[in-house]
């Protein structure tokens, strides 16, 4: 049963929020902690490629002021015949965690990043930097290793200023130290996320570098194809134009609008769950409606 919505003039959610299950800086307890002290009614805590973070929250214990949904954000590969910048991310929300091939999908991005982030490793070394993936570990503990974790180690070893400074440099596409990521098939994607009993949303559409009004349709169309329900339209560097576009696009198409801060903590200063530079909202009615096709699938 929904829990009732408290008396707020604006009430906002966030359903884009990074843990320590995956390269957040708060655990998933934090984060519920501090949803309530900011006034959020909902949240969804949506790691990379893996549940844990979700699953941890419901563990710890759902506040009654604030209404959860499981997510996660995985990296897929861009369906053929389009070109994007890297992983197109995919959203996932009301998922069964325990649906087995949703948690084999999930098992072999989990391999793929065991077996690519020693070879980031060595790039660096053979770069003369002094790193080990002992350290590496130390740094990660049980969360899913990836590059932002590395970069946390060249800054913890003075050998970058910051995290975009260890990408900008060596870890980025095309830089010294990076090594190509395997990403899932987007049907694959999709389609576990679907039949877990969740609904798959396409993450900052903007980022992907697919921006020309026409061939942007086309993508949005092909993903729809495959089983997409939403477009994450709300997103902190959206334009207000770009936004518009967005959910112009997703009426047109009946897609979902939803839209959240895609907050990591420390990891982007100036960015705080639910608000990101102060001037960002996410209004109540996104998390109802997403609600409502949950039940209405389910």
């Amino acid at each position: 049963m929904k829990k009732p919505l408290v008396s707020d003039a604006r009430p906002g959610i966030d359903l884009h929020v990074h843990s320590t299950a995956s390269d957040g800086s708060l655990t998933p307890s934090e984060i519920l902690a501090m949803a309530v002290t900011l006034g959020l009614k909902a949240i969804a805590i949506t790691d990379h490629d893996t549940l844990a973070g979700s699953v941890a929250a419901m563990a710890s214990g759902i506040p009654s002021a604030l209404q959860f949904l499981t997510g996660i954000e995985i990296s897929a590969a861009a369906p053929s015949g389009y070109r994007v910048n890297g992983s197109v991310h995919i959203l996932g929300y009301g998922i069964d965690p325990g649906f087995p091939e949703l948690i084999d999908l999930l098992d072999r991005l989990k391999r793929a990043r065991e077996d690519r982030n020693p070879q980031i490793i060595t790039r660096l070394n053979d770069l003369g930097m002094d790193l080990s993936m002992q350290e590496l570990d130390a740094i990660v503990g049980d969360a899913i290793a990836g590059r932002p974790h590395i970069a946390q180690l060249m800054i913890k070893k003075h050998l970058a200023t910051s995290i975009d400074d260890a990408f900008d440099r060596f870890l980025g596409k095309n830089k010294p130290a990076y090594v190509h990521k395997y990403r899932a098939p987007m049907e694959a994607a999709i389609g576990a996320i679907r039949r877990a009993g969740g609904v798959a949303v396409l993450a900052h559409p903007h980022l992907n570098g697919i921006n020309e009004p026409v061939a942007f349709e086309q993508f949005l169309l092909t993903l729809k194809e495959m089983g997409l329900r939403g477009i994450e339209a709300i997103y902190p560097d959206h334009s207000r134009a770009v936004t518009a576009e967005y959910c112009r696009l997703a009426r047109k198409h009946d897609l979902l609008i939803t839209g959240g801060t895609d907050f990591h903590g420390t990891a982007t200063p100036g960015i705080q769950m639910g608000v990101g530079d102060g001037h960002f909202h996410v209004p109540y009615e996104r998390y109802e409606s997403l609600v409502a096709h949950l039940k209405a699938c389910g």
